[in-house]
């Protein structure tokens, strides 16, 4: 029997059965659908993107497996090769593993080693924001604060090592006031906090957090994972602020295979970098660097360049602002638009009770959660394809 994500088992209601996907499009035995949501926001290119498959199924007929451990290979360094090129500053240095959740474990241990192994061992707590959402492991979720996927954490109490805070440059001030000497790092998701409920922010808090990192000697890690390769409107915010370790994930490969990469800057590799053993970074997930994922890799960010996803995510935002332009509902919170992502919020959640297979009806899959109903569409789709996924939207509110 599957134990399915984020479902009670035994109410769940049945799930759609895929038996084919191609570009925007997911197919069932009936229908066909039009993913609003990119498969959890990773299948940037749609389905089956012909140079991503022929990439891995090229590399499948060499091998498809090795371990990083005392072995290399090509597709891991021409990866990490075209990656430090091609990220801002000097994030040069790339520590592979299976997935996003991961790879935000291997930042935060990376901020945390980085002090001991420098002899700061009171630097023990990691700043983070309200309604963060990092992953679903163990040190991901205690940065995390939503209490809706980490309730189980209740059982351990408080925990002194983490302090959240909100969006506001005032809180961000007061905070590295008062614990500046103690932190190690402040962890976000920039400008756009994505499973805490598509919270949109202004770049001034990041900039102003770059600044007082700086003065007080903390690292900043922007976990990317949800917001890389254009998914804000910028290619990566860490084009326009720049942190200290960089966290990607889902877009990296186009959603065609798991993968992550924590891409550290020199400061931070350096204090690594030792003749002593007890200063190695001591983590090493048994799929980093997979073969097949590097090979996907490598063609979906040659992809990202060929395709010119910056202007195509500017398009996606300017007919978003248009189809949603004016729409209200007194049911309705606020709606909420930045680059590839549009939500609608709600005031209560039972709004959206059975939008989901409304969607179906209408040829879209949709996965609202909570109170939001949102779209983080494939970056390929035709403008009739977008401003269908919005009339079902607005649909669902005129005929309740």
């Amino acid at each position: 029997m599957i134990w399915y994500p984020y479902e009670q088992m035994k109410t769940m209601k049945k799930p759609y059965e895929i038996i084919a996907a191609e570009g925007a499009y997911l197919y069932t035995q009936d229908t066909k659908l039009l993913d609003s949501i990119s498969s959890w926001w990773s299948v940037i290119y749609g389905y089956h993107q012909p140079e991503i498959t022929e990439a891995i199924c090229k590399q499948a007929a060499k091998f498809s497996h090795v371990m990083l451990g005392g072995l290399t290979h090509k597709p891991v360094e021409e990866l990490s090769g075209k990656l430090a090129s091609w990220l801002p500053g000097d994030l040069d240095y790339c520590f592979f593993s299976d997935s996003g959740s991961v790879a935000v474990e291997v930042a935060l241990k990376m901020a945390l080693q980085y002090y001991v192994n420098r002899g700061e061992n009171h630097r023990k707590t990691v700043l983070a924001l309200h309604h963060a959402y990092h992953g679903d492991t163990f040190k991901a979720m205690a940065v995390g604060d939503d209490e809706d996927y980490h309730f189980v954490l209740q059982v351990y109490g408080d925990n002194p090592y983490v302090v959240h805070i909100p969006t506001d440059i005032a809180s961000l001030e007061a905070a590295f006031d008062r614990y500046h000497d103690e932190l190690n790092c402040f962890i976000v998701e920039p400008l756009l906090q994505g499973a805490g409920g598509m919270r949109m922010y202004d770049i001034a808090f990041l900039k102003r957090a770059r600044e007082l990192c700086d003065t007080y000697g903390v690292l900043l890690i922007f976990d990317e994972v949800a917001t890389g390769f254009g998914r804000t409107g910028h290619r990566f915010v860490a084009d326009v602020v720049l942190p200290d370790i960089l966290v990607l994930g889902k877009g990296l490969t186009g959603g065609h295979i798991g993968h992550a990469v924590t891409v550290a800057n020199q400061k931070v590799f350096a204090a690594f970098y030792d003749d002593a053993p007890e200063k190695a970074l001591m983590h090493g997930p048994t799929f980093m660097g997979n073969a097949l994922a590097c090979a996907a890799a490598k063609a979906a960010v040659d992809l990202f360049d060929r395709l010119d996803v910056p202007s195509r995510v500017a398009h996606i935002e300017e007919l978003t602002q248009r189809e949603l332009a004016g729409f209200t509902d007194p049911r309705i919170r606020e709606v909420r638009i930045m680059g590839g992502c549009a939500c609608i919020e709600v005031y209560d959640a039972e709004t959206l009770a059975g939008y989901q297979q409304f969607a179906y009806e209408h040829g879209v899959f949709a996965r609202p959660f909570l109170k939001y109903l949102y779209s983080m569409v494939p970056y390929i789709l035709t403008d009739d394809e977008l401003v269908h996924i919005f009339s079902v939207m607005k649909e669902w509110f005129r005929q309740g």
